[in-house]
């Protein structure tokens, strides 16, 4: 089982830091140049083979993209979501919207997280590889 590390790209270290904690299988889908192929094998990793979807976001985040791919997987019922707002940066009224979100993933199965620590969202990561 592979945890898929989406959410906020933008040069954040969040998996930099995540990884080297993570004892399960993940897929980054984090490459220096974003192409038709890339795009591909990201959709391939994350439909197939990653079970658990992980969408950390922060205030560095440009798009919005990965707030619809976070509701999406967590309306897939073979895909386990956590959501992970890291609230510093953002506005009250940004916030809100983000926890509008975020319960939309929980009415749907999912897990959110405001604030986690990396080691907790390791640890987290790490006991659902006997989980799921």
């Amino acid at each position: 089982m592979k945890v898929f590390l989406g959410g906020t790209c933008n040069e954040t270290a969040w998996r930099d830091e995540l990884i080297p904690l993570l004892k399960i299988d993940y897929f980054n889908p984090v490459v220096e140049d974003w192409t038709p192929e890339c795009q591909k094998i990201e959709r391939e990793e994350k439909n197939a083979y990653c079970k658990l979807h992980l969408y950390v976001i922060t205030s560095e985040m440009k798009g919005v993209f990965s707030i619809a791919e976070a509701v999406q997987s967590s309306n897939d019922k073979y895909k386990f979501t956590i959501f992970v707002i890291i609230e510093k940066g953002f506005d009250e009224s940004e916030l809100k919207s983000l926890t509008a979100v975020g319960n939309l993933i929980i009415e749907n199965g999912g897990i959110v997280k405001y604030n986690p620590s990396i080691k907790e969202l390791a640890d987290m990561l790490n006991v659902f590889k006997w989980i799921l």
